[in-house]
Formats: C-alpha cells, sequence, structure tokens
C-alpha cells in the first residue's frame, strides 16, 4: 500500500513537471518580444541614424511569418538624453522609411513634415517593403467610399498585423531609448496622413498629438473609431489631441464631411485647417492659402494632461466638402482656442482657456476672432475622474452649474463664451 502512495505521488509529481514546463513555454510564447537588429548607421546632416530590422511576431498575424520589416531612429542632434520627446513620421505613396532621409538630403527644404524637430528622437518606420499585405498602413485609401471584397477586411475596428507591428516598433523605441512616454508624437504626409489618422486617433494611450498632411483617405481613422456607429470600440483611450490639414481640390482629401461629422458627434479633438492648396506638403506652399496651419504648438501637449474639445463653436467655419468648389474659401475648425492646465486633483480640476489673438496668429488671411461660444468637453482627465452619469459642478467667469457626465464618463460644459481674456473652467465634486 505504501509502494502504491509513493508510486502515485511520483507519478503525479512528474505530471505536474511536464504540465509547468508546458506552460512556461506557452507563456514564453505568448510573450516573445521584438527584438530588432542594428544593421547600419550612419551620419545623416549631422545627426546619427541608425536602421534596424526585425522578423515578425506570431501575435501580430502577419501572412508572411517569414516577414522582415525595417525602420530608422534619429538621435537629437545634441547627442542622445533620456527623458526626450520622440517624432514618428510615416512616409507617404511615393516613398518609403529608407528613402524620406536620402529625399531630405537632396532637397532639404522639402517635405517639412518629416524635418525632425529640435531636441527630439525622430523615428520613420516603414509600409513599402512588404506592400502586399502592409500598404497604406492597413487602412482603405481615399476615395473608397464603398466596401468592397477588396478592403472587407481593412474595413474593421480590429487593427491589421501593420498597425500592430509599427505600434511595436515605437513601444521598443519608447524603451530602449528611454524616451519621455508622454510625449510621443505622430505625423504623417498624403498616405502617411491617412495611416497617422488611422493609427493616432485609435491609439490614444501611446500619442501625446498627431499631425496629419494632406491625409489621402480619411476611411482608416473612420474605420478603426467606427465612427458610422453609435459608441467607440471598448476599450478605447481618449484619442490624441489631432491636426489635419487638406485641400477641398485634392481628390484624396474626398469625404472629409464623414470624418468631420463622426468626430463632431463622439467630441473628439480635430482641429481642422484647409484650403486649396492642393495635394501640397510644402509650408510655404500651405501657408500662402491658410497661414494659420501651423501656429499651434502641438508639439507642447502632453500625454499626462488633460485637454479641451471645443465642438459647435461660433468660430467654426463651415465644412467645404463634399461640393469642392474651386473658389472655396480656407477655413478652420477649432484653430483659435488654446489652454493651459492648471489643477487636476481628485477632488478639484481648472483649466484656463482663451482664444489666440492676432498678434500671435499674424495671420494676413483670416480676420481673428475675439469671442466665440462652444461646446466645452474635457478629455484625459488625470486625477479628476468622473464616472458615468456623476454630477459635478463647474464655474468659468461669471457663469455657474452643474453637469451630468455621459455614459462614457464625458464632461461636457455647453456654450461657454470664450474671449481672448483667459478665464479659468473650475469643476468640483
Amino acid at each position: 500500500m505504501k509502494r502504491q502512495k509513493f508510486f502515485d505521488a511520483t507519478v503525479y509529481r512528474l505530471f505536474l513537471g511536464v504540465a509547468l514546463a508546458f506552460l512556461t513555454s506557452c507563456a514564453s510564447l505568448a510573450q516573445e518580444k521584438l527584438e530588432p537588429k542594428k544593421v547600419a548607421d550612419y551620419e545623416y546632416r549631422g545627426i546619427k541614424v541608425e536602421r534596424f530590422e526585425h522578423k515578425t511576431l506570431p501575435d501580430w498575424g502577419a501572412k508572411n511569418p517569414e516577414q522582415v520589416d525595417y525602420f530608422y531612429v534619429a538621435e537629437p542632434k545634441d547627442g542622445p538624453a533620456e527623458g526626450r520627446p520622440l517624432y514618428v513620421a510615416l512616409h507617404s505613396a511615393g516613398g518609403s522609411g529608407e528613402e524620406e532621409f536620402e529625399w531630405r538630403k537632396a532637397n532639404p527644404d522639402v517635405h517639412n513634415i518629416y524635418a525632425i524637430p529640435e531636441g527630439f528622437y525622430g523615428m520613420f518606420p516603414d509600409c513599402g517593403g512588404n506592400r502586399e499585405t502592409d500598404w497604406w498602413y492597413g487602412g482603405r485609401p481615399a476615395p473608397n467610399k464603398e466596401i468592397t471584397p477588396e478592403y472587407a477586411e481593412k474595413a474593421t475596428s480590429e487593427l491589421l498585423p501593420v498597425e500592430k507591428r509599427i505600434l511595436a516598433e515605437i513601444a521598443w523605441v519608447v524603451e530602449t531609448y528611454k524616451i519621455d512616454p508622454n510625449r510621443v508624437y505622430l505625423c504623417g504626409n498624403s498616405m502617411g496622413g491617412s495611416g497617422t489618422l488611422g493609427i493616432g486617433m485609435r491609439n490614444g494611450d501611446v500619442f501625446a498629438a498627431i499631425k496629419a498632411n494632406v491625409p489621402a483617405g480619411i476611411w482608416h481613422a473612420y474605420d478603426r473609431l467606427q465612427l458610422g456607429e453609435e459608441d467607440a470600440p471598448k476599450g478605447m483611450p481618449d484619442p490624441p489631441v489631432c491636426l489635419d490639414y487638406s485641400a477641398p481640390n485634392d481628390q484624396w482629401s474626398d469625404y472629409h464631411e464623414f470624418l468631420f461629422d463622426g468626430v463632431e458627434k463622439r467630441k473628439y479633438s480635430y482641429i481642422a485647417y484647409w484650403g486649396n492648396f492642393g495635394h501640397e506638403n510644402r509650408d510655404e506652399k500651405v501657408a500662402a492659402v491658410n497661414d494659420l496651419f501651423n501656429t499651434f504648438d502641438w508639439l507642447s501637449v502632453r500625454k499626462d494632461e488633460a485637454y479641451p474639445v471645443f465642438t459647435s463653436a461660433s468660430t467654426d467655419d463651415p465644412c467645404p466638402w463634399p461640393e469642392k468648389s474651386s473658389d472655396a474659401p480656407p477655413g478652420q475648425r477649432g484653430a483659435y482656442f488654446r489652454w493651459t492646465n492648471k489643477v487636476d486633483s481628485p477632488d478639484r480640476f481648472e483649466i484656463e482657456l482663451r482664444l489666440a489673438t492676432n498678434d500671435e496668429l499674424k495671420s494676413t488671411i483670416f480676420e481673428i476672432p475675439t469671442e466665440s461660444s462652444a461646446d466645452v468637453s474635457l478629455r484625459r482627465l488625470q486625477k479628476f475622474g468622473v464616472s458615468p452619469g456623476e454630477t459635478v459642478a463647474w464655474t468659468f467667469g461669471d457663469r455657474s452649474g452643474e453637469v451630468q457626465a455621459d455614459k462614457n464618463g464625458l464632461v461636457t460644459i455647453p456654450s461657454l463664451t470664450i474671449t481672448s481674456v483667459p478665464q479659468i473652467l473650475t469643476l468640483t465634486r
């Protein structure tokens, strides 16, 4: 009897050991990490640049398990340092992650969107090397309004392998170079602008702010955000502060009205500039038609700070789409508003709101307003968390009241009059 018990216990221990080893192996596979290898480094206009290559990870679901991708990382001109911000640029359909540096060498004053700001790390992913599967950063390109069988897989709220891959590359760069995680910014031109909207707006837990230059299609963002549905994808974080400059006389900007309507209803941040400057990416060409587009300091936005969203603003210009008139005037939405965070504690929130002045904007095209009425929603609240349906008190100048958060915990104060004189909006419990 004792022998039998010993045998049973021995078998049990062997079985347990095998089971634990199997589970450990499975966990190891599930947690496989990206391990890029540096394959080249060189100097670019006084900046150290490194090229990395890596294999695809099983979790991404790439159709080709042997797929190899690459990206570039550029150090700040004054050398490597911890806690620096990261500037991620997505290339257009006419380029690649590899070609952007070469193009900038030959044309330093062209493709301004790819210029790395002073003191920033730069990162250039690629979606052209495996274009059979990765093209357009996983989204529907313009003007594909209809969801044809060719684009059915892309017209979803789920991230595709190329998006998962780019996000993993960014996460690796942030960790490896000890980037400030609250200052990661995404931008792109044309196809890269479409990718910026689609990848960026969906991942507000990664990006502080994003900037899309003449995005070639709004459907990537429309699909990932489920703007055709009542609710956002489950668990989606607040989007980053978003800038978009597009041209009504550019066919790649078609259907912008769907994006405008969708983000307005959801009360997402969307600062837009437009004018008949075509499919242009040179700052001076855009500024000749709309000289507001570069006046908002999007690279000062932090992911760990709240921001306001201004909707139904009396100063917003009429959407020029879908008419696309050849004589449509330049316009904007949300371009005049500015804010400064003051207090974000568990029981009190304060933010200063104002309009930018003409001395700041220096516009020769627009008549700068001194007053605007807008609904103000507050996103990315840090410590002053609000539960769905909770009632909070607010004050703004000589006005005050109470407001109930919506089903997602979003607080919106209606019809605030904002002027060039700063005033504090205060929320309390």
